[in-house]
């Protein structure tokens, strides 16, 4: 627990005027980021007697280390660099609401040119129309089945399309009326264009005009006696007024607004916001957050307006924002909302009538979602303090490990043996911090080796960062004497994991690949693994964190210079999350493995040629056909297809003619010699046979 006078800056070195602070901790992390019209003024009320701060407040300014800030023109400049910095560097004290889910939306995609009417989830695209978000995604597609009758616009992925355009067959909608088969040339693409835009249109609340327009033929229809174009269209108006019926009037002036409504408590709060377009309930989306920070009200409201409008654009930011409090001060927050619509927005609290009424019914939701998210959590909760102070208990640790790291070997018979590291925070995973690694230093099967080069890696890059940031203390070369000159002849891994220059980047509070020890070091073994985990800390020098293993046979757990295994009830909660833990890295490591040995069973002659991309490959084969049929072609002719300079062809022929085969096959139950045309196993494009693999002498139990 660090003292926060140790960082506290001196005397007027904070200037007074607006701006966006950061507090760090030990690690260079930045824990909370904040804003303020008055650095000084606000920076002084962190550094008062801590009995008078509130606990969070109090807990964030003991985790810290040093503080940081950065001086804006305008208070709107500041909350829009607040937002910024809380997106990038995910500070832990920060209040972030989180979805519970991920909201499905309509989207148009008019930046096509037939536009294609389909659910989306995730982040938005430019050119594409949304209009949600709805509950769920079946809501939707009854909701379009609905339209399609009025508006036939096309629904079908671009394989379907091309397919129907190259057969000159729309699909099935196309043939009972439900799409207008741009496929086909039965309307062309302004059309098209024209019709998507009246569906957009329609969604948008516009729907007076084609109900109109729709009687109005129907009666013309009627009078002239073409009653089957009438029964159709009909037909057509009774479906539009069901998709309207989907989503009551609530506000009878047609308004286009969001209205916000937040319930909390001391420790968490929930928001609960419904879109109302064209006086319609259009979408509603909920979040829950711990309320990590003191934060009113008011603040609770200006984090979710950042949430919800931070990615916006136009007309996706409504011309009322109705909320159940201001945020104070409330003129940047409506003057980033202005300019993010571009156009006047109005950010108020509603006082009496229909949007009154409202508000009580958002509030209603968000008291709902508050109580319904505290009865799930309550036991989860409680199942996963449970189990980490179970942990610490067995293994003898002075507090729960609230970070485990796990790690496991996987290979084939010695072959593609690589290693994977799992993260758990809080007893729940965080698949970001995932690693994998290809053991390098040595060939064949060595579990007990393979783990201690993992571990030996890992925890050199985490005492790299610390001797980066100035946390090494043993003087400037401690390290380099510790762990020794790291490769430069080779890289040690994959992708999964940067050599050791690229993991030193500055990453200026931002997460990074090994920069945080874990309080407990979990590897899928006995005693051999656990000795050599243990062998790799001593090793570097590391004697703080704790280390165990488990076994599968009889799932027991193995500490260090320990003869017999500390045995956990089978009820044990710590024992299902250390289960939970092992199985994730099993898993991830088997993934991998077999990702690795597939990739290396369909590698084929041209993979050797050096600089040559799947571009190219996919071009060479494409040309000649087949393998077989550009092994046998010349130089000149190789230098015909387009990309392929005379150099690259010399090294194609040369490679193919070393990958060549010495004696044809023969067909041992005929005696007849195999001559057929190599199939297409090098160009790698989805869908063709592989024909490369394992021989049955090599198939063996994956570890």
């Amino acid at each position: 627990m660090a003292d926060p006078s140790s960082y506290r800056p001196k005397p007027g070195q904070i200037p007074d005027s607006p701006g966006v602070y950061r507090f760090r901790d030990e690690h260079r992390r930045v824990i909370y980021v904040g804003k303020a019209k008055s650095l000084r003024q606000r920076l002084a009320n962190y550094f008062q007697d801590l009995s008078g701060l509130h606990p969070r407040t109090r807990t964030m300014v003991t985790t810290a280390a040093s503080v940081e800030w950065t001086v804006v023109s305008t208070e709107v400049e500041a909350l829009q660099l607040e937002y910024s910095w809380i997106k990038e560097y995910d500070p832990r004290f920060n209040v972030k609401y989180r979805d519970d889910k991920s909201y499905p939306y309509l989207a148009v995609t008019m930046n096509e040119e037939f536009p294609r009417v389909q659910v989306m989830r995730g982040h938005k695209k430019k050119g594409v129309r949304y209009f949600g978000p709805y509950a769920h995604a079946w809501a939707i597609r009854d909701t379009v089945d609905l339209l399609l009758r009025v508006f036939p616009v096309r629904t079908c992925s671009a394989g379907v399309f091309k397919n129907a355009a190259r057969t000159g067959r729309p699909c099935l909608l196309g043939y009972i009326g439900k799409c207008s088969a741009p496929c086909v040339g039965r309307v062309s693409a302004e059309e098209h264009g024209e019709l998507s835009e009246e569906f957009c249109d329609f969604m948008a609340g516009r729907t007076g005009t084609y109900l109109r327009r729709l009687e109005k033929q129907m009666t013309e229809a009627a009078e002239e006696m073409e009653y089957e174009r009438a029964a159709r269209l009909r037909d057509d108006i009774e479906a539009l007024r069901k998709a309207m019926e989907k989503n009551a009037v609530v506000l009878a002036d047609a308004t286009d607004a969001d209205l916000i409504a937040v319930a909390e408590d001391e420790l968490e709060a929930a928001v609960q916001i419904f879109h109302v377009r064209g006086g319609r309930v259009r979408g509603q989306r909920g979040w829950v957050t711990d309320k990590v920070e003191d934060v009113t009200t008011g603040a609770l409201v200006e984090h979710a307006l950042q949430q919800l409008y931070g990615e916006e654009r136009g007309d996706s930011v409504p011309k009322e924002v109705l909320v159940p409090a201001l945020p104070e001060p409330v003129e940047p927050v409506q003057e980033w909302l202005t300019e993010r619509r571009g156009s006047n927005v109005s950010l108020r609290v509603p006082q009496r009538g229909d949007k009154k009424a409202l508000m009580e019914t958002v509030e209603r939701n968000a008291q709902q979602a508050l109580v319904l998210h505290k009865t799930r959590r309550a036991s989860d909760l409680t199942t996963r303090s449970r189990a980490l102070e179970e942990i610490a208990e067995a293994l003898d640790l002075d507090s729960a490990p609230l970070r485990i790291e796990c790690y496991d070997i996987s290979h084939l018979q010695g072959d593609d043996v690589v290693a994977s590291m799992v993260v758990f925070e809080d007893g729940l995973q965080r698949k970001s911090e995932y690693r994998r690694f290809q053991i390098k230093s040595f060939e064949g099967q060595d579990d007990v080796r393979s783990m201690h080069e993992v571990i030996t890696r890992r925890f050199r890059r985490y005492l790299a960062e610390k001797e980066r940031t100035g946390e090494w203390t043993d003087g400037e070369n401690a390290l380099a004497d510790t762990i020794g000159t790291p490769r430069t002849d080779a890289p040690l891994t994959d992708a999964g994991e940067a050599p050791l220059t690229s993991s030193l980047k500055d990453d200026d509070g931002r997460p990074k690949r090994f920069a945080y020890p874990p309080q407990l070091v979990v590897v899928d073994g006995g005693q051999p693994q656990v000795a050599a985990a243990k062998r790799a800390l001593d090793e570097l020098g590391i004697d703080d964190i704790a280390v165990c293993g488990l076994a599968k046979r009889l799932e027991e757990v193995w500490v260090p210079d320990d003869d017999d295994p500390v045995v956990l009830p089978r009820s044990s909660e710590g024992l299902y999350l250390l289960q939970r833990v092992r199985d994730e890295a099993h898993r991830f490591a088997i993934t991998y493995q077999r990702t690795k040995r597939a990739k290396r069973f369909r590698a084929g002659p041209l993979d050797e040629v050096p600089g040559l991309g799947e571009t190219r490959k996919q071009a060479l084969i494409k040309h000649f056909g087949s393998v077989k049929r550009l092994r046998a072609a010349t130089i000149e002719q190789i230098c015909e297809v387009p990309g392929i300079g005379r150099k690259t062809a010399e090294t194609i022929a040369v490679a193919l003619a070393r990958a060549a085969s010495p004696a044809p096959a023969v067909n041992t139950a005929t005696g007849e010699i195999i001559d057929d045309e190599e199939p297409d196993t090098t160009a790698g494009s989805p869908g063709d046979p592989v024909t490369t693999g394992a021989p049955e002498e090599r198939r063996g139990q994956e570890t």
